[in-house]
């Protein structure tokens, strides 16, 4: 693999998922307008999901809360019955962005482990990269549910590293929002963000990440 971009050769490569790895919005979308539609709310866009997204299911709940002014208190019900929806639904139209395929392979052929750090739940996580025939090459999947703490806390990256007993300047994590790109600072764990994932409907070149890849394919 081609890793002049950045210096070194990693031993180990943590993944973020929605935004980097698959483009999921358009199934989180729909999920997420059954629930509303079940609970009698209105329905939000494609565009109002890829703000949202990145910063876990409970996130994007209060997100369309705040949004549509609805009561805070119906949070935890919109949240199960998004989640029921989502969990029944979560690879109908999501794929992988270009280049992931290639890159995957590459870092397989190299033996460069992998490791899957997202912010959505284990089970959909799960789910989505079985269905799209990648949940095998990642050695470790982390949930925003698997750990006390999700990103931008450093914990899922730390964790990485003691799973795999590599050092923070040994990794490289490669993200697409300011969630990840945190998380990354805070765990001394150098970054690569690219450059068309969602991050909050802000240009990823605001969170001064060390490094910007239009494509993965850029490391194959």
């Amino acid at each position: 693999m081609q890793f002049s971009k950045i210096g070194f050769t990693p031993k180990l490569i943590i993944c973020d998922l929605d935004g980097t790895l698959v483009d999921s919005a358009s199934d989180i979308q729909y999920a997420l307008n059954a629930a509303l539609m079940d609970m009698g709310l209105d329905a939000v866009t494609e565009h109002d999901v890829r703000q949202w997204v990145g910063r876990g299911a409970s996130r994007l709940i209060q997100c369309v809360l705040d949004a549509r002014h609805y009561r805070k208190e119906l949070h935890d019900e919109l949240l199960t019955v998004f989640m029921r929806h989502y969990q029944a639904s979560v690879c109908q139209t999501s794929q992988l962005y270009d280049g992931v395929a290639e890159f995957i392979a590459a870092c397989q052929k190299a033996h460069i482990p992998l490791a899957c750090v997202t912010n959505k739940p284990y089970a959909p996580a799960k789910d989505l990269l079985a269905a799209l025939n990648i949940l095998e090459p990642f050695q470790l999947l982390i949930g925003g549910d698997t750990l006390p703490h999700k990103k931008p806390h450093p914990e899922p990256l730390l964790h990485c590293l003691r799973y795999f007993g590599v050092t923070a300047s040994e990794t490289l994590m490669l993200g697409d929002s300011s969630t990840d790109v945190e998380a990354a600072l805070a765990a001394h764990v150098p970054c690569v963000a690219v450059s068309y994932g969602y991050n909050h409907g802000e240009p990823i070149e605001a969170c001064k990440p060390e490094w910007i890849a239009d494509s993965l394919a850029e490391f194959v």
